[in-house]
This record gives structure tokens, sequence and C-alpha cells, in this order.
């Protein structure tokens, strides 16, 4: 008798040349979840992890329980740092373009993720972020200049030339250094979380991952010691529909929202709308206060769409529809906040063309700013012997010993 068994390979619902279908994505009508109290049990709130947790309507209007009782400058902050954070994606892309920067990625149609978060969240809490969290940097003060400057590998760059481009840190701000290694934030932030809960601290960590990097052993790894030692700590799952030119069902979201990866841990998962501003900040005030009540960890996974290319090494019109991303429901982040503000009667297209065009200035004047602390093709430049610096707490005699002798070869007595 033949074997019924088969092997399922996931497939995307649309190639190069086809129309975009999001047939696939589980949507729930704004406001139509309700808001639980925040120390209700896992076991109680499992639908959390199926449904969408969505505020904001199509045209705009804030539905349901989960309204987070901004206020109308509250939210013109959060678009205004939308829109600095979308111009300098722009700019920087377009730096790559020309040859500028050596590589870049942007957070093209993720931008309330980062700026709902960051504004949700206590200065005092740790985040450790990844390399599509450039919001987050923007929402906690991280001077432009300071952003360029790394792209650039200059004199002012924060990682001394030591990292590759959008491997941002802020030790004064709590963000910790971004790394290519996919996860690896995961385990840090858990393990800063007890530590924070041993030493009777009120703060908080958050780390965020994209839906690729569920697969990752560290995923795995960071959920069981969240779970089993109640750390006070939100995991959130960027869910932007691509893991570079792999499908998001290649990680497993065909079967079940990557929300419920932590349902068998006891770690309650939440779906929210990822374009929506509103309803992202709300989830996350609910995920931090039960994490500071001592209620233990939450997973977050946000829907949304990642607008531009994986990276500038990247061409996604080779695998997705090219006009994909306006095809996507959730639609636009910034347009939709935007709408809710005129809505309201606290915003206007006017106002709003003025603050994009100030927002751009401000980019542009800051990369003016980075560039005269050198590109890379003119100087000044970093000073070699600094790659000896901040390794060791004691640098090691084999290390002075090549330290001297490079300095020699440079004619400088050290």
């Amino acid at each position: 008798m033949a074997s019924k068994s088969r092997l399922h390979i996931p497939r995307p619902s649309a190639r190069p040349g086809e129309v975009p279908d999001f047939s696939y994505l589980a949507l729930s009508e704004p406001g139509a979840v309700a808001r639980p109290a925040c120390d209700t049990p896992a076991s109680k709130i499992e639908h959390l992890a199926h449904e969408m947790v969505r505020v904001l309507d199509d045209d705009g209007v804030a539905q349901g329980e989960w309204q987070p009782g901004l206020s109308p400058e509250q939210l013109q902050d959060a678009l205004r740092l939308m829109l600095l954070t979308r111009q300098f994606d722009d700019r920087m892309h377009r730096m790559q373009r020309q040859g500028k920067i050596s590589f870049y990625m942007q957070s093209l149609g993720e931008e309330a993720i980062s700026i709902g978060q960051g504004m949700a969240l206590k200065s005092g809490d740790m985040l450790f972020p990844s390399y599509r969290n450039q919001g987050l940097f923007i929402q906690r003060g991280t001077q432009l200049v300071d952003l360029m400057s790394q792209c650039l590998s200059n004199t002012r760059d924060m990682c001394k030339g030591r990292q590759m481009p959008v491997m941002y840190h802020n030790k004064a701000g709590n963000l910790f250094s971004i790394s290519g290694n996919l996860a690896t934030q995961y385990p840090h932030a858990v393990g800063w979380a007890m530590a924070s809960a041993i030493k009777g601290e009120d703060h908080i960590a958050a780390a965020w991952v994209g839906d690729g990097s569920t697969s990752e052993a560290d995923f795995h790894y960071a959920l069981t010691f969240a779970a089993v030692y109640h750390a006070p700590v939100i995991l959130n799952v960027i869910n932007n529909q691509w893991a570079i030119s792999t499908f998001q069902g290649i990680a497993g979201g065909e079967r079940r929202a990557f929300a419920a990866r932590g349902l068998g841990l006891g770690i309650p998962g939440i779906r929210v709308d990822g374009n929506d501003l509103l309803a992202v900040h709300a989830v996350t005030q609910w995920a931090a206060q039960r994490a500071r009540e001592g209620d233990g960890p939450t997973l977050i996974e946000h829907v949304t769409y990642r607008g531009g290319p994986h990276s500038t090494s990247d061409d996604p019109s080779r695998y997705r529809p090219k006009d994909e991303w306006q095809a996507f429901p959730l639609g636009d982040p910034v347009k939709r906040l935007k709408q809710h503000l005129i809505n309201i009667g606290h915003w206007s297209d006017e106002q709003h063309a003025a603050l994009d065009a100030e927002q751009k200035e401000i980019v542009i004047a800051a990369w003016k700013e980075a560039i005269s602390f050198g590109t890379m093709t003119d100087g000044p430049r970093l000073d070699v012997a600094e790659m000896f610096d901040d390794v060791y707490v004691e640098t090691p005699p084999s290390l002075i010993r090549q330290r001297q002798q490079l300095l020699a070869l440079k004619g400088v007595k050290s």
C-alpha cells in the first residue's frame, strides 16, 4: 500500500507578476477584542494569541477597550517621530545607493512598532532592539548625527569602526547593542530582566526579533527561562511577512500565530495590528504592567509588512509582487495615525506636509554635520591604534607590545 505522507513546503500566496493575496491573514474587527485585566492567567486568555488587537478602523476612528488614552499632543509627537524615522531611513537608503555608506536596512512600514512601544515603556527599562528598530533609538533621543556616523564608520562612530552599519547602541538611553546574529538579544533581555527582579527593581526588559528568527534556538531558550523564572520581560516578534526572501510560513506562521509560541510554557501571547500605533501602545502598556506587577513575560506578535527591501543587498522584486505593500490590508502606519488626528480635529493635510518637510530638513542638516567627521572616502579617519582600546579591562602584555609596534611604525612615541 502506498504511503499517503507528503513533504509540505510552505509557499507564499503570490509571486512576482501575480496579484497580491493576503487572504491567509486572520484579522479581527477594530475594537472587537476585549481587554482583560493585566493579572489574568495565561490559560484564561489564550484567544489573544489568535485574534488581533486593533483600535483604529479603516477610517481612522478609535474603537474598543484597548484605546490607550493618549492626548492629541502625544499623538502628534508620535507622528513626528514616525515621520523623522521615515525621513532618516529614506536619506540613508539613498546615501547607500550613491555609494556614500556601504549598507543599510530600512524600517519602512514598521515605524509604529518602535515609536508606539518606546513611548509606552519607561526610560529605566532596558531595550534589546533588532536591526529594524531605529525608531527606538530616535524615540529615546539618540542624535541622528551619531546614528549616521556609525553607518559612515567615521571619527564619531560610536562603535569605533568595529561593527557593520546599523548596529547601533546607546548606553545612556538603555539601548543594548544591535547584533547581526539573529535572536541573540532574546536571552540577553531575559537575563537582564531576571537580574532586575533579583535586585528588586521596577525596571523591565524588552526585546525584538523578526518572524524568521523564531526558528532560532535562542528564541526558544529565552522563552523557557522567561517562563520558568517569571522574568519581567516583553518579547516581541515583528511579523512583517518576509524573512529576507523567505515567506513567514517557512518559520511556521502557516500553522499557528507566532504569538502562540509561548502558550505551551504558560506565557500569554497577544497578536496586535503592528500598523496601528494606538493598539501597539496599549498592548505594550498592558504587558509592561503585567511584568512590573510580578506576573511574568508576555509574547507580542506585531502583524505588519516590510515596505522596502530586507536590506540594500536585497531585491524584493525577485520574490514578491511589486505592489504587495500597497495591497496590505493593515495599510500605512503613518497615514493611519495622520487620519486619526484629522478625525479628532487636531491635524490637517497642511500641518502634515509642513511637519514632514521640517523633519526632512532636520535629517539633511544632520547628514551635513555627520560627514564633517569623515566619510568612506574622505578624512578625518579613525586612529588605527584605537583597535586596542575597549577590548580588555586590563590590556595584556601581548597587546601592549603590538600597540607599541604599531605606534613605532607610525613614528609615534607611546
